[in-house]
């Protein structure tokens, strides 16, 4: 198998907002917020009109793009054998994903992440990781992760206690790992653990500029790419209308943005980026090839709701 993604296998609601929704709600625009009770999600969602439900998880969405661009994947999250978990199956399956997990009753539900779209097609997340989060060393199989080429990670399932087991586990008998960071708040609660992984562990290292500077407490994007040389890995960064940049060593590649683009909904930027990238790699293509396959398949994403094409 080409790539085995590892992550937390969330269903996904979208729904539209104002900016007064997210402010009389407490909610910080742009990023994600964990909740731990299933009662102040349903209050959160009891008064707005769901546009789209459809299987999700940052690195599921990579997966399924992964797989759209004709790679053979296969995807390791925890659900639980209630309605939601079989919509997320079924999801998978139908985008030939190979879905190495064998579903039960949990005592939690299956996780779902609230996208809330604002008019300026930012999305601000809420998420209720249910079984999700649950995720232990005995969900992943070292068999399927040793005959997969690239494992690829994501930051929100990053957690102490099972999900952490997890995560060893598939570095330890993985032959190369990809993770992207996922989102600040993320980084900032977890940042020394991160950065061991990124220094020591991961062969590819995806993250947005916020997430970078905010990992090495860095002052300009000048020492970004300083730490990116040191890291003799590589480190890909996307920095909104900037484009991106990728760090392999003293090779430093950088590419623009896609100009006079539709932009709809920004949910699965990051997700499609990382699609498009490794799927280059895969293919031993050259890092500017990696990049605008990265820009290409995210310029599409966002040209339309919700995170798969």
């Amino acid at each position: 198998m080409k790539i085995l993604g590892i992550g937390n296998a969330i269903v996904d609601v979208i729904c539209r907002v104002d900016e007064n929704f997210i402010n009389n709600n407490k909610l910080t625009k742009g990023t994600m917020k964990l909740i731990f009770d299933d009662k102040e999600f349903q209050s959160i969602l009891s008064n707005l009109k769901i546009e789209k439900t459809i299987s999700g998880g940052s690195v599921a969405n990579s997966i399924v793009g992964l797989s759209q661009l004709g790679n053979k994947v296969g995807f390791i999250g925890k659900v639980s054998d209630d309605n939601l978990g079989r919509k997320y199956e079924d999801g998978l399956k139908s985008e030939k994903v190979e879905y190495f997990y064998s579903k039960k009753k949990e005592e939690l539900p299956t996780g779902t992440c609230l996208i809330l779209v604002t008019p300026d097609s930012e999305r601000t997340m809420c998420t209720f990781l249910g079984t999700a989060g649950k995720i232990n060393e005995n969900d992943v199989n070292a068999d399927v992760v040793k005959n997969s080429e690239i494992i690829f990670l994501e930051g929100y399932l990053w957690d102490e206690g099972e999900p952490k087991k997890a995560f060893e586990k598939a570095i330890n008998n993985a032959n190369k790992v990809a993770m992207s960071l996922s989102d600040q708040f993320c980084v900032d609660r977890h940042k020394t653990h991160f950065l061991d992984l990124v220094k020591n562990k991961l062969d590819i290292t995806f993250a947005n500029e916020q997430e970078i500077m905010s990992l090495i407490d860095a002052k300009d994007f000048g020492e970004v790419i300083n730490f990116g040389k040191s890291l003799r890995k590589i480190l890909v960064i996307t920095r909104g209308e900037k484009g991106a940049i990728s760090i392999d060593g003293e090779k430093v590649v950088e590419n623009g943005i896609e100009k006079n683009l539709n932009i709809v909904d920004l949910t699965g930027a990051g997700d499609l980026f990382a699609s498009g990238f490794l799927h280059e790699y895969l293919n031993n293509s050259e890092q500017i090839e990696c990049l605008n396959k990265g820009r290409e398949m995210s310029s599409k994403i966002i040209q339309q709701m919700g995170a798969r094409l």
